[in-house]
């Protein structure tokens, strides 16, 4: 009677084994010998997520540690404020530390409550650890980690990651704690470097001319992330600096994600004209109108995503609609109020490119799930 692992060809097995999770990679690698070999091939590690959910089910058993050297584009995500999870995390971080000579991508994603403050020192440890061996890697994404991001980081990563072709730093966190400086020195170190996140506080004028330097690669996504006092005190980013670096890269999409730590003042401060922003999240504790008609203003052309959290009003409800006529290639619009339904007709009758949108007319339950235009 032929084995399991005989009734399937090798490569159809190891895409399937692909979907599976290190639990059930663990329990097909003990089938037979046909199988425990197939769930060891690149194939099945190449692109890799694993989820800790703290009940043992993402522990690595020993004969699967070599799975660990064929991994290109890993996505962990874990609870950090769950010991056990977030241990399972750090064991699986430190164990690909020492392996990562073919690692191309690196997405963490936590879920679940927040931890204390100052958790999450075992976590980033390990990523340190990483980004000193990982000379391969090409994106790094720790957007989703809530602890606090600092300079070390960033310089670890400028040394060791010098193929970087994508990096997220625009995390929520409290503090800000990584220098503009750092950021120039990680430029510097990693010319490839074509999308890139931070907090707001960590941009500078210099390092927007760095960016605009003729012999980087094209800048293609920049993500700024305006949610902690630093934030609220940077400094300008004149608008000048914001053409000359439009013009070096004429494709180049901004997101700004504007969160109630920013006054009024900082707001515009924000807003340069010149800013070629695709996406605009607006999360103001003051007024939200002023940005909305700034926006229909000066970026009619570029917006493509639009997010408002805000309270309802009639006013409101005009800038909406002004901006509905104005920016034609919008392609989402989320309002985390209700509007009335003039607001809704505007967007649909001047936006053929829409594809999804969240415009309460009535009250709902939250959370409230978007209509995806056919």
């Amino acid at each position: 009677m032929a084995e399991p692992g005989e009734q399937l060809p090798e490569e159809v097995l190891a895409v399937i084994f692909s979907y599976l999770s290190l639990r059930d990679r663990a329990a097909a690698a003990r089938v037979c010998r046909a199988w425990a070999a197939t769930v060891l091939c690149s194939t099945v590690w190449h692109h890799t997520n694993i989820s800790c959910n703290s009940e043992g089910e993402s522990t690595l058993p020993p004969y699967l540690l070599p799975g660990l050297d064929h991994i290109h584009h890993l996505r962990l995500e874990f609870e950090p404020s769950r010991e056990p999870s977030r241990r399972e995390a750090t064991g699986l971080l430190i164990a690909l530390a020492g392996r990562t000579w073919g690692l191309q991508g690196l997405h963490l994603q936590c879920r679940g409550e927040k931890p204390l403050f100052d958790a999450g020192r075992d976590v980033l440890d390990a990523v340190h650890a990483i980004c000193r061996t990982a000379h391969t890697l090409r994106h790094l994404n720790l957007r989703r980690l809530p602890f606090t991001l600092d300079d070390a980081l960033v310089l670890q990563v400028a040394c060791g990651c010098p193929e970087l072709r994508s990096l997220f730093l625009d995390n929520d966190t409290l503090v800000g704690s990584v220098g503009p400086s750092s950021v120039l020195k990680l430029l510097e170190a990693c010319p490839r470097l074509r999308t890139l996140g931070l907090h707001l506080a960590s941009l500078s004028p210099t390092a927007l001319e760095a960016l605009a330097a003729p012999d980087r690669a094209p800048l293609e996504r920049l993500a700024l992330r305006c949610s902690c006092p630093e934030d609220a005190r940077a400094p300008p980013l004149p608008d000048a600096t914001w053409g000359v670096l439009r013009r070096r890269h004429p494709g180049l999409a901004v997101e700004l994600e504007l969160e109630p730590a920013l006054s009024g003042e900082s707001v515009a401060r924000v807003l340069q004209p010149a800013v070629p922003v695709a996406e605009l999240r607006l999360c103001l504790s003051g007024d939200t109108v002023g940005p909305l008609c700034f926006a229909a203003l000066h970026y009619a052309t570029t917006l493509r995503v639009l997010e408002v959290r805000a309270a309802a009003s009639t006013h409101l409800d005009a800038a909406l609609e002004e901006l509905a006529a104005r920016c034609a290639g919008l392609r989402e619009v989320h309002c985390f109020c209700l509007v009335q339904p003039s607001v809704l007709q505007a967007f649909r009758a001047h936006c053929p490119r829409l594809r999804s949108y969240t415009l309460k007319l009535t009250p709902a339950p939250h959370p409230w799930r978007p209509t995806f235009v056919k």
